[in-house]
């Protein structure tokens, strides 16, 4: 049956997030975003929280994205899924 409309509920808190610049990677994004954290160590983490973008597909070889998987249009999380 029909359900009464609901109106949207405001989020309460939101996950942090960027749009890459058109040249950053995964390096540089981990080396501004999370300077506090080795860089071996913020690369896994950003990583983990967006496979969404790291397991995508690679370009073709004779694409211009070819060897960066980040595009400006990517949302990257910097934090974990918020509980």
């Amino acid at each position: 049956m029909n359900e009464p409309h609901r109106a949207a509920q405001p989020l309460k808190q939101v996950r942090r997030s960027i749009f890459p610049m058109a040249d950053d990677t995964w390096e540089s994004v981990a080396a501004r975003e999370l300077p506090d954290t080795p860089l071996s160590e913020a690369l896994g983490l950003l990583q983990s929280y967006n496979l969404h973008v790291y397991m995508r597909p690679s370009a073709p070889a004779d694409s211009p994205r070819a060897g960066n998987p980040l595009l400006p249009s990517d949302v990257i999380f910097l934090e974990a899924p918020l509980k």
